[in-house]
């Protein structure tokens, strides 16, 4: 079976961000092993095993994705736009996991003082994000999904 070579920037979009998230998952796995190679408890840091499977989570939740894409009615410009907002806030959480790993600040994020290092940051900046990725998320998804439900019930 030869396979079907992506045709739309959105479709592109997933299927490189799923192989990016699955190489970010196995290398923070063998990351996630020197840890636990290394510790007496057989353990690492909280953010380093959330890291490593946020980004193979995230890897097949943009195999989903790219199955929506695929049903989508919407112009490109817009498939487009509905899948890189959750995508990009995939890649945002991986990052700040990642960050948190390698300092091995704290094994909470969202507890206050929020922890970056030495430093905290601000409730409002938290809560701000947090507020956006959960619309750029839900929001990017639902509209894919609602594109597809009008694609196969014939709308």
């Amino acid at each position: 079976m030869t396979p079907t070579v992506p045709s739309s920037p959105a479709a592109v979009l997933a299927l490189l961000a799923s192989g990016t998230f699955f190489l970010t998952g196995l290398l923070t796995g063998v990351w996630k092993y020197a840890h636990m190679a290394r510790s007496a408890e057989a353990t690492s840091p909280a953010y380093v095993d959330i890291a490593h499977r946020a980004s193979l989570m995230y890897a097949f939740a943009c195999l989903v994705l790219l199955h929506f894409v695929a049903l989508s009615p919407w112009p490109d410009g817009w498939t487009l736009a509905f899948a890189a907002g959750p995508i990009l806030f995939f890649a945002l959480a991986v990052g700040t996991y990642i960050v948190h790993g390698i300092l091995d600040d704290t094994d909470n994020q969202l507890r206050s003082p929020h922890r970056l290092g030495r430093s905290t940051l601000p409730p409002a900046l938290i809560h701000g994000f947090m507020w956006a990725l959960i619309a750029a998320e839900i929001g990017g998804f639902l509209a894919l999904f609602a594109g597809a439900l009008i694609t196969l019930l014939g709308g």
